[in-house]
């Protein structure tokens, strides 16, 4: 077998721990590390004070054989990740003129007056091995220091992104030795993750080695992440593939897809499988359910539109809501929200229609309908169907589950035509 290899992933930055910029760097390196078979075992966000970083970094060293830094590499003072490192590593800074002469290029292209501060961009540890960065001026610099892989790269992510992806990973696959880690996740929807647990047990604890489990709750559903490490691709898909085919009788119903699959993707292949169109009515999600279909590159050829029917003006103006079922029922009712999704459906011309009516909070409760009372449904050709949902206190919370659940109902609906 080969020997794991660790990495620690350092942000660098006040901006990171004030909370004024958010870090998507280490998200991104976590995948992109493990796609080539090497693990992060940490990650730690300091912010532009020596003393910090060259405790995370002597911290680091005794537990990663790959450590990676992104930020502090600007031209001002408190950019301050190139000096540390000078120091961790006991060397002093020399001018590097492949990188003075890329610095120089780029404000000549650009038409702009250099400094001496962007000229100082092109100052490296004496040991470090200078990774061009064709993007920007922020060096990215390469170490090797007591059997372990330092990477300094700029803290910018599309800067960060391509000088990772053109040169730290080849140099990286090329260095190590590396297992191949692999992961297979089970999407599931409407079912909590203790109970989902409950329903597993006896698949996950009979789980071979090097096969592991991990639970990743979300918004109305749980993800199920297989992973298993080994030398042979190949074996370890079809490892992965026989648990999932053990596990899937158990919890089919709530399973809608596989890996990056999100509800509105599988929604949104399944309506052009079948060459069927969608419209819908929305209240309480004030649009939401519309905004996630139409994240979907190519939704246009089966989303039609829809109608935020914030008003009962508009509920019977434009969705043909009776009067006369407001007044008996009320907005928030299974009966207003079939006759919504019925009158879309119509109104737009599409074949199925779905709709959201309730109350989102955190006002507008009543003692017979509390806040987090919601109703959906679902109309096609074939029939309507509606579901209560009794959902929590909070607004934003109320909004997401309710757009997962219509979505997971026009789901379950699809696979019946």
């Amino acid at each position: 077998m080969t020997n794991t290899i660790r990495a620690e992933v350092i942000t660098i930055g006040d901006e990171i721990l004030f909370g004024q910029i958010t870090d998507t760097n280490t998200a991104w390196l976590g995948t992109e590390l493990t796609n080539i078979g090497i693990r992060v075992v940490r990650k730690s966000s300091v912010g532009d004070q020596a003393n910090v970083i060259l405790d995370v970094l002597h911290e680091a060293h005794q537990r990663a054989d790959v450590i990676i830094l992104t930020g502090g590499l600007g031209p001002t003072k408190d950019d301050i990740t190139k000096k540390t490192l000078c120091t961790y590593f006991g060397v002093g800074m020399v001018r590097n003129e492949e990188a003075l002469a890329l610095v120089t290029s780029f404000f000549v292209k650009r038409g702009r007056e250099m400094t001496d501060l962007n000229r100082g961009q092109a100052d490296l540890p004496a040991n470090a091995v200078y990774m061009q960065n064709d993007w920007g001026t922020a060096p990215g610099m390469w170490f090797e220091h007591e059997g372990r892989v330092y990477v300094s790269l700029p803290g910018v992510p599309f800067e960060m992104k391509h000088l990772m992806t053109n040169r730290i990973l080849p140099k990286l696959r090329g260095h190590f030795n590396r297992p191949v880690i692999k992961h297979k996740m089970i999407r599931t929807v409407g079912i909590g993750e203790s109970f989902l647990a409950e329903r597993i047990e006896a698949w996950e604890d009979a789980l071979p080695d090097p096969i592991k489990l991990a639970y990743l709750p979300s918004f109305g559903g749980v993800k199920l992440r297989l992973t298993t490490t080994g030398n042979d691709e190949a074996i370890l898909d079809q490892q992965l593939a026989e648990q999932v085919e053990k596990v899937l009788p158990l919890i089919e119903k709530n399973v809608f897809g596989f890996d990056n699959d999100e509800l509105e993707t599988v929604v949104g292949r399944l309506l052009s499988e079948k060459g069927l169109t969608l419209s819908i009515a929305e209240s309480c999600t004030g649009g939401y359910v519309s905004s996630q279909i139409t994240k979907i590159p190519g939704s246009s050829a089966y989303f039609w539109g829809s109608v935020v029917s914030y008003s009962n003006i508009v509920k019977v103006n434009q969705l043909g809501v009776t009067p006369e079922t407001l007044d008996q029922f009320g907005a928030v009712s299974e009966e207003t929200v079939r006759q919504m999704a019925e009158g879309v459906r119509k109104a737009l011309g599409t074949n199925v229609g779905i709709a959201t009516s309730g109350i989102a909070g955190p006002d507008g409760g009543t003692p017979d309908k509390p806040v987090g009372t919601i109703w959906i449904a679902c109309s096609t050709d074939e029939r309507t169907v509606a579901r209560l949902l009794k959902l929590g206190q909070y607004r934003d919370q109320n909004i997401q589950l309710t757009s997962t659940y219509v979505l997971n109902m026009l789901r379950e609906e699809l696979l019946t035509l």
